[in-house]
């Protein structure tokens, strides 16, 4: 099969080669730290889901570089401050103040709207690679770039009128740039939120059913109207959604199933793709070559089920290029 082939039929449980798809994560700290070996790794085990490249024929205002040191402001208008480079920062002043959100400088880039579908198209067709759309709508950790983690948190609580009327607006706009990029020949959507912390989600999982699954239903709605699978990434502890993301059509979701416990998560083998990852908190870092073969083995003996795992794991920082060339072998193997 292609890789294209392979993603689809994992994605569909009906993979029975035993080939699982491949997709490594990098940050560019691991390009300045470690460039020849993470080259190496990508040379012998190269990508089966694989990013588009996005020509914008009017790109947004921003300011800086999201990785290197210094200041850098996004295209929403959220300063960021980065203290190490080759990481993203973080926003030490909020775009959206005032009790009742009643100084809102925020924009809404529209730009990002203004893709070439033609140069995409044209990408699509000359790969065999599972190719991913190049938007990623983040509403819950936009709304903390803009407001501040612990404003919003007060105000999702007893919302302020404007605070739902933008996120109406913010909403409206993901869902436009979603259905664009649909109807484009990529194969997939994403979206993404880091909704939890080491051992809990970080809202109350009914505010999370009442604001922002909804939201995560309209995105795989429209991405299966015009038969595209929909990809989820969330760190932290997030067990408590799991069982609405597959309510929702969801195909795959990475998440830090080690922060969990792979056990905790069998319960859902067979029902919804589990798109990585190995423990980048403890085993990346400080395991050793044979500790990721084991984490490996237990992660396809607990998930997999012809198909429902995908071997991803992100090389950042503190990752060690072995045990990062460790959890492609052991896939591979």
């Amino acid at each position: 099969m292609t890789s294209r082939e392979l993603v689809h039929a994992t994605l569909e449980f009906r993979n029975t080669t035993g080939q699982v798809p491949r997709q490594l994560w990098k940050l560019p700290w691991a390009e300045m730290h470690y460039g020849e070996q993470l080259r190496q790794i990508q040379g012998k085990y190269p990508d089966d889901i694989i990013g588009v490249p996005v020509l914008l024929k009017c790109a947004p205002p921003t300011v800086g570089n999201p990785y290197a040191v210094g200041e850098y402001i996004d295209e929403w208008g959220c300063h960021f401050s980065n203290l190490q480079e080759g990481v993203i920062g973080e926003v030490k002043e909020p775009v959206i103040k005032g009790e009742d959100w009643e100084d809102n400088q925020a924009r809404i880039p529209r730009e990002l709207l203004t893709f070439d579908t033609d140069a995409v198209n044209r990408f699509c067709h000359e790969t065999d690679a599972f190719v991913m759309a190049g938007a990623c709508p983040r509403p819950f950790e936009q709304l903390q770039f803009l407001r501040s983690t612990q404003e919003l948190y007060m105000d999702l609580m007893d919302p302020p009128d404007e605070m739902l009327r933008f996120m109406k607006e913010m909403h409206d706009f993901y869902c436009e740039l979603i259905e664009k990029w649909a109807q484009t020949d990529v194969d997939a959507v994403s979206f993404m939120d880091d909704w939890g912390s080491q051992r809990s989600l970080l809202i109350h999982p009914d505010l999370w059913v009442k604001y922002f699954k909804p939201m995560y239903r309209d995105y795989i709605s429209i991405a299966k109207k015009y038969g595209k699978k929909t990809f989820m990434h969330s760190d932290g502890y997030i067990l408590d959604i799991y069982p609405h993301l597959i309510e929702i059509g969801l195909d795959a979701v990475n998440s830090q199933i080690f922060c969990m416990d792979p056990e905790n998560l069998q319960q859902f083998k067979g029902k919804i793709t589990f798109w990585g990852e190995i423990d980048r908190q403890h085993i990346l870092p400080y395991g050793t070559p044979e500790t990721v073969v084991e984490a490996v083995k237990k992660v396809k003996e607990l998930l997999w089920k012809d198909g429902g795992c995908i071997a991803q794991c992100e090389f950042g920082p503190g990752a060690k290029p072995e045990n990062v060339e460790a959890v492609f072998r052991a896939w591979d193997k």
